[in-house]
């Protein structure tokens, strides 16, 4: 089985009225995920795409007990507010699609999170795709693009940025190796979920054999997987590139937990961190597929 999200997946799309929401609200209707509410406040009954709006999450559960996850498009200072309506409504499942969220919110959030025992994805997330059964984000962007870039099979793709998620599976995908689960954890200095956690799922997931993942500088997420590695938590074989290597120390690259602070995070650290732990570090992205390929 996929990891996070599959076709038991029942989706709450929070913001869904925005215009970003909207489109991707249609996009993953058409690829097959089951949306069965929206929320943006003050617009409840409202419908978009058949799909019923409400209020407030609250109002959305109580009518959809089924919903087992939500996917978030609201405003940087807005989130901390839907996310902790999310989790205290008891939904276990949290995407977070926003970039650049306060980190001070976003910290208040991994708590909430964790005292309720659910699971928040992002922030700045393209979001996840376990391939012909659900997509929750924009990953694929549509139903033709994303037939084209991902197919079903043993391989789990875990990446800091949205774009290289769907980068790496299309290597893998036109080589005719399929993946699992394909989920980018987002690219904020503070995510809810890490490396680690995902690595953590897919150990336990019995169809993925091999973990093909694109790692930047900044953050530890690179480090702590390669201690997961040592640990013996995570024994299958973790292909891996780090992009970044020119980056100067200083000078954010891309994202906004894309930064090397003093020797800390940059790409060589972490490609030797993670090479001396065991996994199969690239020096070029387009060799992930012939790699992956090996390790299978």
């Amino acid at each position: 089985m996929p990891i996070l999200i599959d076709e038991n997946t029942r989706l709450l799309v929070q913001g869904i009225t925005g215009r970003q929401a909207f489109a991707n609200t249609l996009y993953m209707r058409a690829y097959g995920t089951r949306i069965v509410a929206g929320v943006t406040p003050g617009k409840g009954g409202r419908s978009v795409d058949g799909v019923p709006v409400y209020g407030a999450v609250t109002e959305a559960v109580a009518a959809h007990p089924e919903i087992n996850a939500t996917v978030v498009y609201v405003p940087p200072r807005a989130v901390k507010g839907a996310a902790i309506e999310a989790l205290t409504s008891g939904i276990p499942l949290v995407f977070l699609t926003t970039e650049r969220v306060p980190q001070q919110d976003m910290l208040e959030v991994i708590e909430v999170a964790r005292e309720k025992g659910a699971r928040v994805v992002g922030p700045n997330t393209i979001g996840a795709i376990s391939p012909g059964r659900c997509v929750v984000g924009l990953i694929g962007a549509r139903v033709d693009h994303a037939n084209l870039s991902f197919r079903a099979g043993p391989v789990g793709v875990l990446s800091r940025s949205g774009g290289q998620t769907t980068t790496v599976s299309y290597y893998l995908t036109r080589a005719g190796i399929g993946q699992s689960t394909a989920l980018c954890v987002g690219g904020d200095p503070f995510v809810g979920t890490t490396w680690p956690d995902v690595l953590d799922l897919f150990e336990r997931d019995p169809s993925t054999r091999v973990v093909a993942a694109f790692g930047e500088i900044g953050t530890d997420n690179e480090e702590l997987a390669a201690e997961e590695i040592r640990a013996g938590r995570f024994t299958k074989r973790l292909v891996v590139y780090i992009s970044g290597r020119e980056a100067l120390p200083g000078v954010r690259f891309g994202h906004a937990g894309a930064l090397i602070r003093s020797s800390a995070g940059s790409a060589e650290a972490k490609r030797e961190t993670l090479r001396s732990a065991g996994a199969v570090v690239l020096e070029h992205l387009d060799e992930m597929a012939d790699a992956v390929g090996k390790a299978l």
